[in-house]
Formats: structure tokens, C-alpha cells, sequence
């Protein structure tokens, strides 16, 4: 579903990117790890068409240079890490927002328009926020709906940048389990990045992780979350424990005097 090969991203004479090549299969959870400054977000907005990036990028079996923009908001739906929120729109009306790929160009959103968005609000526990202003509600909340204006755009492609960072541990992971249960349901492929590794190791069938924008690790989380590993990366203070129930938890060591 998504074949980048070679990519590179450069800022001037800063190298965010360094022939970076990666696949994702359809239906399948990748999950980008990795320290601040990594190359995360730069790998998510280069395959997003965001930014300008050399090398090969073919997307649903078509390269990228020949999709219009609008094929590819039909083909994509990208949480950025910062998104825009106008304080003055309701949540409802934000939401519906992620239907624009499917409205023509002097057409307005339908009575089915609106009920995938209600139903998919109501389904995220979202209902009561329709005729809120964004400026009135919590990080939390927004982040939520957020992912919701995304899900509504009903897009093959999920790529998510931090899609959970503002919420509490508990909605962080009712968020993520949705994300996967849409994908189950819809064949959904996802290419996320995710800070917290933890998560990461138990939602995304394979990790990639990151450093100094090139690829110092990839494979199942079993074989990516090891301290040998993310220790080169993240530094000796990361420690991977494995839970009662086989799940693999990280966590940071304190240096102690």
C-alpha cells in the first residue's frame, strides 16, 4: 500500500532524511519509534506530500507525482502532530470536515455525510461535543475529535503523528483500540508515529525505529524493543521488562547518584 524507496528530506544543509527506504503492507499497523528529531514526522509528511522529497514513492500501486491532491485525501487521512483547531467551529462541523474528499467541488455535504459522522461520534463517546465550539473544550477532547475527522474521511491510509499524546492513559488506549478495530474492519493501513513504546509494541504488527533520520531498526516488537537496541538510540536508561500476561513494557531507568 505504501512502497517508499530512498527517500530524503533535506532543510538546507540539514539531513532530516537519509535514503530512507520503507514498505507497508495493506491492512497492516507500523508503528515509527524513535528519539526527538528522529525523523518521524518528516517521514509522515514527506509520504503525505507535506514536504518535497527525493526518491520513489508509490502509493496504492500508483506513484505519488501522478495523484492529484485530491485522489490523494482520498487515498490518505493525515493527523499531524500540531493540527489546526478554529475555536469558533463546532465539533460536529470539524468532523465533518474529513468528508471534503468526497464532496464535489460545488456540492455540500449530504444527509449520509452527516450520519458517518455522527455515527463515528457516537461511536468515540464524541456525541455530546457536536454543538461545542472547539475553543471550549479540553486537549484531550480535541485530540479526540481530531482522530474522529480523520476516521470520518474514510481513507484507505492512516498515517497518525502522535495521534494520542494529550490524553490520559486510559482514552490514550480506548483511542488506539479503535484505531485497530476500524483497521480490522476496513482493512485500513496505518503508518504511525508513537512516542510512547509501550503502546507502540502492543498495537503495531511491526516497528520501525528512527534515529538521525535513517532506519536503525525495523522488524516484529519483540525484535525492535530490546535494550541492546533501543539503547543505541534512546541511551542506557531504557529498560524492556516483560509483564505476567507476555507483553513487553518500556520504561526509562533512573540514573541514580
Amino acid at each position: 500500500m505504501i512502497a517508499a524507496e530512498h527517500l530524503k528530506v533535506a532543510f538546507g544543509s540539514n539531513v532530516a532524511l537519509a535514503s530512507v527506504s520503507l514498505r507497508v503492507a495493506a491492512g497492516e499497523w507500523v508503528a515509527l519509534i524513535g528519539p526527538n528529531g528522529a525523523g518521524k514526522t518528516t517521514l509522515l509528511r514527506a509520504i503525505a506530500r507535506m514536504i518535497r522529497a527525493d526518491g520513489n514513492l508509490v502509493i496504492a500501486g500508483r506513484p505519488v507525482t501522478s495523484l492529484s491532491h485530491r485522489k490523494l485525501a482520498a487515498l490518505i487521512a493525515y493527523i499531524p502532530q500540531h493540527p489546526v483547531l478554529p475555536s469558533e467551529l463546532t465539533g460536529g462541523d470539524y468532523v465533518l470536515l474529513g468528508r471534503t474528499p468526497h464532496i464535489g467541488w460545488f456540492g455540500t455535504e449530504s444527509a449520509t455525510d452527516r450520519r458517518i459522522c455522527a455515527e463515528l461520534m457516537a461511536r468515540m463517546g464524541l456525541a455530546q461535543m457536536a454543538q461545542r465550539q472547539l475553543g471550549s473544550l479540553s486537549g484531550g477532547e480535541t485530540q479526540r475529535l481530531v482522530l474522529a475527522r480523520a476516521l470520518a474521511q474514510q481513507a484507505p491510509i492512516l498515517l497518525l503523528d502522535e495521534p494520542t499524546s494529550a490524553l490520559d492513559l486510559g482514552n490514550r488506549v480506548d483511542a488506539l483500540e479503535l484505531v485497530d478495530e476500524l483497521r480490522r474492519e476496513r482493512s485500513l493501513t496505518v503508518l504511525s508515529a508513537i512516542h510512547d513504546l509501550t503502546l507502540a509494541g502492543q498495537f503495531a504488527d511491526r516497528l520501525v525505529l528512527l534515529a538521525q533520520g535513517q532506519i536503525a531498526a525495523a522488524g516484529e516488537p519483540t525484535a525492535v524493543l530490546r535494550e541492546d537496541v533501543l539503547s543505541r538510540a534512546f541511551g542506557a536508561g531504557v529498560r524492556v521488562l516483560r509483564t505476567d500476561d507476555g507483553e513487553l513494557a518500556v520504561h526509562s531507568r533512573r540514573r541514580r547518584v
